[in-house]
Order: structure tokens, then sequence, then C-alpha cells
């Protein structure tokens, strides 16, 4: 054999040797990643080739699936009251991916989750029937929340304060998540027209969207205040003047209503009228690093807040000089605070200054109802102590009963509440949001904690308020909790 034809045939055999270890290797190493790959067209015809398993409410499905016509996908997701539960289940599209509860349970939806697969499965390499995820929302105070919210921009979020279990999420406007499930031209153009509407109907506002909390914050202080033994008691009085001006300052800062009595006014009293100058003295003579410890016991500045949805992180700023630390002693300056944040300080307060993990995810069950994983209501963190709590509720029973959220009052019932009017916009230009969070805790043992904001309504600016726009959505998700008419 002369020299030129060994040579080739060596490289030949080079050519062939290289061609099976990169065969090995994708084979081996690199298959998953190929497989998983979103533009791997299999793996969106083997997750519509058969029905999605479901997501449940009181145990009936909100989700289903739908023969298609024509085309390699053979299933298509459909909703019940799509608009009604969207902030809980997000959506599923054979284009568009998958988000919130769908797209977490995704693989548990769809069949391919391996804890579904039986051993027989497992050896004949069948795929396992799709699993459901059975959530805590209560179709009433859901409904309610709602209902209430209709035609305004805004959110509301209701927990069940002793087990954390989450009763509502809600957030308007909404969106039918079956008008874009498909891949026709029809339902790209309604995903497109949700996507360039100005009112972000798609935005989770309950979870991902944060605002000033307002006045609403005041109990962060007023819980801070009495936690640190700077007053004793919410009846005890304060030093107090109004209007009041933080060091550093020369502008006043003032209350809402010069005629109420806030002056010296006890925390409790403070509370009933909405104090500005109170809460931001408290603020400052507390500082920035008390103030920010409570708030985070409360859930604030928490990076990860998941329910199993990530919620977006509220915020209770760090750096500031004594001037700012007033504003944000009455929830303004830059404190940011989501619907389901300020829900779980109204919860913590309720359970006697223990804070229940919120979730919205009860179980997860495979094909057979049989369950693969649970959530369990016991754990709870101490935020504020049993004094602090019970004083707290005696207080904002007050603002429902006697202050500003006489609008949420039920007749032989409990509840204790805190309005909020948070400015928007630059120089507060824009419409302010009005907050109100409450609490209620029926006969029969029935209890819930609820936030309400509204972002925008037809209300003319001078009648925006907590009392007025917000404090009769969450009566109403009060009553449908403790199954009142």
């Amino acid at each position: 054999m002369n020299t030129t034809i060994r040579r080739a045939s060596v490289f030949c055999l080079l050519l062939v040797l290289s061609l099976l270890v990169r065969a090995t290797w994708v084979q081996a190493v690199d298959s998953k990643a190929l497989a998983d790959q979103t533009h791997n067209r299999r793996n969106i015809i083997a997750q519509y080739a058969n029905p999605l398993g479901n997501i449940i409410v009181a145990g009936k499905p909100v989700t289903g699936s739908k023969a298609t016509t024509g085309g390699d996908l053979k299933y298509k997701r459909t909703y019940t009251d799509g608009s009604l539960y969207s902030a809980v289940t997000g959506y599923s599209s054979q284009v568009y991916g998958a988000t919130q509860l769908e797209g977490i349970y995704q693989d548990v939806l769809d069949g391919t989750d391996t804890q579904l697969k039986s051993i027989d499965d497992t050896l004949t390499n069948t795929p396992a029937k799709p699993g459901d995820v059975v959530t805590t929302i209560d179709p009433a105070v859901q409904k309610a929340a709602y209902t209430g919210l209709g035609s305004k921009k805004g959110a509301a979020v209701a927990i069940d304060p002793a087990t954390g279990e989450i009763l509502a999420v809600a957030s308007t406007p909404s969106y039918d998540p079956s008008t874009f499930s498909g891949s026709s031209t029809a339902d790209g153009k309604a995903f497109s027209k949700l996507q360039a509407d100005s009112a972000s109907p798609m935005l989770n506002r309950a979870l991902r969207q944060t605002y000033p909390p307002g006045s609403t914050f005041k109990l962060v202080v007023a819980a801070a205040a009495l936690e640190d033994g700077l007053y004793s008691s919410v009846t005890q009085k304060t030093n107090s003047p109004a209007p009041y001006t933080a060091p550093g300052t020369t502008t006043p800062i003032t209350n809402e209503n010069t005629s109420a009595p806030c002056k010296n006014a006890s925390i409790e009293t403070a509370l009933q009228y909405s104090c500005n100058t109170v809460f931001a003295k408290l603020a400052v003579q507390l500082g920035e690093a008390k103030v920010k410890a409570t708030a985070e016991k409360f859930g604030f500045n928490a990076a990860k807040l998941d329910i199993p949805v990530r919620a977006a992180t509220s915020v209770y700023p760090s750096g500031m000089d004594q001037p700012q630390t007033a504003l944000s002693g009455i929830g303004q300056f830059s404190d940011t605070a989501t619907p389901l944040q300020m829900a779980m300080v109204v919860a913590a307060l309720a359970n006697g200054g223990r804070l229940a993990a919120p979730h919205m995810v009860s179980k997860v069950t495979d094909g057979n109802g049989k369950t693969i994983a649970s959530y369990p209501d016991s754990a709870t963190t101490r935020v504020v102590s049993q004094s602090t709590a019970t004083q707290l509720q005696q207080a904002m029973v007050n603002v429902v009963q006697n202050g500003t959220g006489t609008n949420a009052k039920i007749g032989g019932v409990e509840v204790g509440g805190k309005t909020g009017t948070a400015q928007h916009g630059e120089n507060n230009s824009g419409t302010p949001y009005a907050w109100f969070v409450s609490y209620a805790k029926g006969s029969n043992g029935k209890e819930v904690a609820v936030a309400v904001v509204v972002e925008q309504s037809d209300a003319a600016r001078s009648e925006v308020s907590g009392n007025g726009l917000a404090a009769p959505i969450a009566k109403s998700m009060m009553k449908a909790a403790l199954g009142l008419s």
C-alpha cells in the first residue's frame, strides 16, 4: 500500500471515529437538553396529544381540554369562567406557553411528571395519566372580589389568617385565557390585542404589581412602636404635634382631616382618624432600622415569596434621612406593597401576631386522585406579640365602628380595618390609589383577612377614598368568606 492510500485510510478512520464519538455524545449527554428545547416541536405535540389535567376550585375543575380540528396538536386548553379565575390559573397556550399555576405545574398537568408514573407505566414506557392541581380558592369569595372590582382597575386578595390558605386572588381588568389557547390566526390576534391594551389586563395586580400602601402601612408602624416599647398601649397618648415638621425640613406634614383630634393622639385615635402627623413622628422616633425590621417580619423586602406563584417584592426602603423616614411612616416616599403583602399584614394581626405562610395550592394529585404532593397549613412565624396583635385588633375595630372604615361594618361580626389613600404620580398628579385592609371573625369560627386596592375608577378625584371605593368590596368578600348572605 503506498503512502497516499495509507494516509487517506487513516484520515477516513478518524472521521468515522469522530462521527461515532459525536453521535454517542449527543445521545448520552445532549439528549435531554435537545429534547427539552422550547423549539422542539415534538414536545408541544406530546403535550397536547391528550387532554390535560385540571386546576380545581372547591372540588370542580375551572379548566378543561377540547379536541382541535386539523393540525398536529390534538387538544387545546379551555377555561370555565376564564376571566374570573385568570389571576389564579394563568394561561396555557399552544403558541405562547404557560404561566402561573399552568406553568408551575405543567409537567403534572400534561402527564410528564415522573411522580405520576406507576411501575407498569415505567416498565412499558406508557404515558402517565395527567394529574390535577387542587387550589385553596373559595369560589364565593373569588366571585365577590371580582364582581366588586367590576370595571375598576385594581386587585383584591383574601387569606384565612389561621391557615394561610388564599381564598381569593382577583385582578381587574382581566382576560379570558381561552381566547388564545390555540394556534389559529384568531388566537394570535386575541393575544396581540391583550398585549397592546394600555390597561394591562394580563398583569396580575394582586401578586405582581406593587403600590404605595398609603395609610394602611400605619399598622406596621403602630406594631413597631408597641413592640419597641415606645408606647405601652394603643390608648396611651403620644407626643405628637399637629401639623408635624420632620427634622431638617420646613414643610409641615398635615392631616387630611384638619379638624381631627390628632394632636398628641393615642395610636388608637390616630388609626381611627388616620393621623399622618402621629405616624410620621413615630417613624422618625423609631428610626428606619426598627420600622424596617418590623416590616420585614410581615414579609416586606422578601426576594422570594412563592404561593407558589412568585409575588413581586414589597419594599420598605433603606438609606433614608429623617424627612424621608417620616414620609415612609405614612406609607409614602418609596414604600411599595402588593395587595398580597397587605393582606399578610392584617392576617398576622388577626391571628394573634403569627403569620401563616400564604399558599393557594393545597395538594397535587395523580390521574387516579392520589395525592403526590401536599402543602400543609401549619407553618407559622411569630411576627409580633399576642399583646400587640390584640391591641391593634382593638384599634382596627374602632376604625370600622367609629372611624374612616364604616362602610365595612357587618352586623353581629367583629370587623377590624384600615383605610388608605396613597398618592400617585409626580407631585400627586395622578388619581390616588384607594386601599382598604381588614379582617373579620364570625360566630361560626370562620376568619378572613382581606386587602383591596382600587387603582383607577370612574369616581371623581375628590371622591377617591379607601372607605368609599375599597371598603364595600372588602365587606362583600368578608361576608362571602364567613358564609353570610
